[in-house]
Formats: structure tokens, sequence, C-alpha cells
């Protein structure tokens, strides 16, 4: 008997109002799974990232005049999609179901015969003014709120808004894509009662670290938003709660907010740091310079890992070599029980972590992530004759285990991956706009060198961060002014200092030094 055809479906998603943290752990396993990505404006780009690489994406986005596809192409191409068997995740910003035409989509697939799902969004009319400090209800204000829209649809000719409801002075009204008609929704709403001296607020691109906001009064809020520049897309707040605002504003007060901060690391890498930037109201830019790939000889790493229990301890100097560890135990059909009762060293507090997530209790982490320190600790923790192997990057230096030598220790090195420089002609661009370049390794500076020609012209104006004194280095050698450097030489330290724009001086470090952390 012939396959029956495979039934495709549509997931509508609602994406928040714009922080991708804001998704519902549901909406992201959706997405996660989605063939094909149909995305709208206001789709954050780390929410598009989280469908899968070979997932087909579909712009659709809408701004106030510019419509990249009409409504109704849109319904006609989740129906051709779906009818294809695929499974189309049609992601919207905000919520689904509020002002997001989601019921008109919903209804044509439903007349279609095309099943579909709704995984509601936090919509802007909530997440927007809560980020702007102002709750939608509050005790001394008001007793309830009303969301309505100030953009109607244009074909109905009329105004359906009941302006005398809605000029309560009792409530909080919430106005979503009223930018266009706010001087004339005002005045309506003045003759209709409402006292033109109420405290009223414009919330621009909220939750975003584009954030801008304006407060005033009903009568002059209007003008005020238009004497700061702001338009759409923004969230009007009317009512008492307004002057909530200045008292309880606490998204724009980080000092990262607002800046564009770059990200050197390979993007797998980069999605703890960038979802923290991202609480701290900065925008992470990733341009990954660097890229991990097996060693030259990966057949020398296949037998070091085979022969792991002839060892007394096992040092991992980053978490790409633990990857690396056990990607090669996986490929045998074996775990980390293979490691038997081999002592574990891990370098920083995230190879530490990515052990853990293995299964495996680091027996050091070293106090500080300096090389010197490291060897130090070893040497007081192993013994003469003890045989240790070393599990790093083709390219990192031998400083340590040289020390160890010099200590009478056993030790062999192994290549468990290397770095490679990637080079992409949008990594130029990504740097020239941002305020803060990071870096947490010299090769990360060497490959934004070999993207981005006249590198220390280039940086003029830049806040550089860097993760330890080799990477300082690195920098200081291709002419950057090192701004900020991490106490603590880890992933943790380098978002600390950002966080607070403050590090130790940055000084040349000597020839010995290292970050423990290398590559």
């Amino acid at each position: 008997m012939p396959a029956t055809p495979r039934r495709g479906k549509v997931i509508l998603i609602g994406a928040g109002p714009g922080d991708p943290g804001l998704i519902t752990v549901k909406g992201a396993r959706a997405i996660a799974q989605a063939e094909v990505l149909v995305y709208d404006a206001l789709a954050s780009e780390p929410i598009i990232s989280l469908a899968p690489a070979a997932c087909e994406r579909i712009d659709v986005g809408k701004r106030a005049g510019r419509h990249t596809m009409p409504q109704d192409e849109i319904i006609t191409l989740l129906v051709r999609l779906a009818r294809e068997g695929r499974r189309v995740v049609r992601l919207k910003g905000g919520d689904v179901f509020v002002f997001a035409r989601g019921g008109e989509e919903a209804a044509a697939l439903q007349a279609a015969g095309i099943p579909f799902e709704i995984i509601p969004g936090i919509t802007s009319a909530i997440a927007v003014p809560a980020y702007a400090g102002i709750p939608l209800t509050h005790r001394d204000h008001n007793t309830s709120f009303t969301v309505a829209t100030g953009h109607e649809d244009p074909t109905k000719g009329i105004s359906t808004l009941d302006f005398a409801k809605l000029a309560n002075p009792s409530q909080t009204l919430v106005l979503l894509m009223a930018m266009g008609n706010l001087r004339a929704i005002c005045t309506r709403l003045i003759e209709h009662g409402l006292p033109a001296e109420t405290p009223a607020a414009v919330i621009h691109e909220g939750t975003t670290p584009r954030q801008r906001s304006v407060s005033a009064t009903l009568e002059t809020i209007a003008e005020a938003a238009e004497q700061a520049g702001i338009g759409a897309p923004a969230v009007v707040v009317i009512g008492n709660v307004a002057r909530e605002a200045e008292r309880l504003r606490w998204f724009d007060t980080s000092p990262l907010f607002g800046a564009r901060v770059l990200l050197t690391r390979p993007r797998a890498q980069a999605d703890e740091i960038s979802a923290r930037l991202w609480e701290l109201g900065a925008e992470p830019v990733i341009a990954p310079c660097i890229a991990i790939e097996p060693p030259n000889d990966g057949e020398a790493a296949v037998r070091a890992v085979a022969s792991v229990r002839s060892y007394d301890w096992l040092v991992f100097t980053s978490q790409n070599g633990v990857k690396a560890f056990f990607a090669i135990l996986d490929a045998d059909k074996r775990d980390a029980r293979a490691l038997g009762d081999v002592r574990v060293a891990a370098i920083g507090s995230t190879t530490a972590e990515a052990l853990q997530k293995h299964g495996v209790r680091a027996d050091l982490v070293p106090s500080h992530f300096i090389g010197e320190t490291f060897a130090d600790e070893l040497i007081e923790r192993s013994a003469e004759g003890e045989r240790l192997l070393f599990f790093q990057a083709q390219e990192a230096r031998e400083i340590l285990s040289e020390r160890l030598r010099g200590a009478k220790r056993h030790v062999d090195v192994v290549a468990a991956y290397q770095t490679r420089i990637v080079r992409d002609d949008t990594i130029a661009e990504a740097a020239r706009t941002c305020d803060v370049w990071t870096f947490a390794s010299a090769s990360s500076v060497d490959g934004l060198a070999v993207n981005l020609p006249n590198l220390a012209k280039e940086s003029a104006g830049k806040r550089i961060a860097c993760i330890g004194p080799i990477t300082a280095q690195a920098a200081q050698g291709h002419g950057l002014h090192v701004d900020m450097l991490a106490e603590e030489h880890s992933l943790t330290g380098l978002l600390d200092i950002l966080e607070n724009d403050e590090g130790r001086p940055v000084r040349p470090p000597t020839p010995s030094q290292s970050d423990a952390r290398q590559r």
C-alpha cells in the first residue's frame, strides 16, 4: 500500500514584546522543532535562532506603512506549507490573539482543514509598562485597566471605540498601535471628560535595549512624544499609575542599558553571556571570530581517552576539551564510568560546570585562573612520578605542562580540538556598530583582527573587555586599549566587569604568565 501522506500543522506562537527571555518554555520548545518558521518583524533574533539550522525561515514582518507580505498572502502561505506536510511555526510579536490578527489566521486554517495549535505569548500591553516601571493596577490609583487599539480596521469607516467609557479616571487605559492617532485620541478622551492633567506615558520599543519613554499629561503627551522623536512601535499608558514610572523604573538603570556588546566567541558558547546581557538591558551582537574543530591528529585523542585509566590525573583547560572528551566516549558507547578513580582537574568554573553535566565533579578547580596558580595547586595535590593527561587545545601553550614536568610529574599533552579563525564579511560591520568589544581568548582577538583591518583605528571610542592577561596581551599587541580585565578569569568574571564597568588595571603580563583557560 502507498504511504499515507504526512499531515502538516501550523503552530501560532506569541513571541512576546521583544526581550527573548519572555518567550514561554512551550513556545521555545515548539520553535526548536519547526520545519518552517514564518515570523513577524517584532520577533527578536535570539528567538528566531532557536529554530533548527535546517529550518526554512520566512520573514513576513510588518511595520507601520511597510508590509513585507500582505495578510491574505500570509494566510495563503501558511495553508500551502501545511498542505505540503510540513510543521510550520507562525511566530507573532506579543500574544497571538491580542491585536495580532491571530484570530483571522486561525479561522482561515480551520476553514482549510489545517490542524493548528495556539501557544500564547506575553502581550506588550502588560510587559512594556512593567519594564517602564508602571504597574497597570495599583490600590492607590485604580480598580481596573482597559486595553484598546489605536489603529482600527480602516475599512470600517468609523471608530467603534467608546470614548465615554474609556475616559474613566478610575481605570488605566493602555493603547497599542496608537502613535499615528495619538493626538486625536487624547483630544477625544478630554472631550469625554477625562481630565487634561491625567498622567500619561509613551514607551517606545519596550523590553528591548532600545527602550525609551516619555511622561507628560493627557493634554501634552502627544507633543512630548513628538519632541522626543518617539514613534511606533510604542505602548501608551494613560492613568494615575503612570506617576509610578520614575519611582519604579528598573530596566533602564543598568550601566549597560542600551549598549551593543560584541561577543567574539563561537555562537554555541555565547548563549549564557548573551542571555545575561539581555537581562542587563544590553544588546548582544554575536559575531564568532573563531570556530572549534577536531584536531589534526584525532586518533591521538581517541587513544588517550581509551587509556585514561592509566593516568592519575585528567586535566581539562576548557569546556571545549570536556565536550571533545565525552564525544569520543559517547561514540564508543561509554560514559563517565570510564574514568574509574582518575582524579579530574578543571580550569575555570565554566569547565567544572561542563563536567558536572556529565556527572563528574572536579577534584580540583584552582582558586585563581592563572597558569602559575593552577600549576602550584596541582603540584601540591599530586605526587612525584604521577601521570597527568592534559586534554586541551592544539595551539595551547605548554607553560603548565613544562612547569609540572619540572616538578617531576609525568605529563602527556593531547590535542582535543583546534581553534580556527573565521572569515566572515558580516563581522567587521557588526564590530563597528558595537559600543563594547569582549574577548574570551587570544584567538578571538586574532580573529577579529583578520576580519577588521586597521583594528586599532576601528576601536576608537569602543570599550574593550578581556577575560584574562594573555587575552589582554593579545589585544594590546594589536594596538587595542584594554579598559576592563576580569578579576576572575572566567565568563562569570567577564560578565561581572561588564555589569559594573570596572576591572583591575590592565598591565602587560610577564612572559611566563598565562590565562589558565587557554583558548
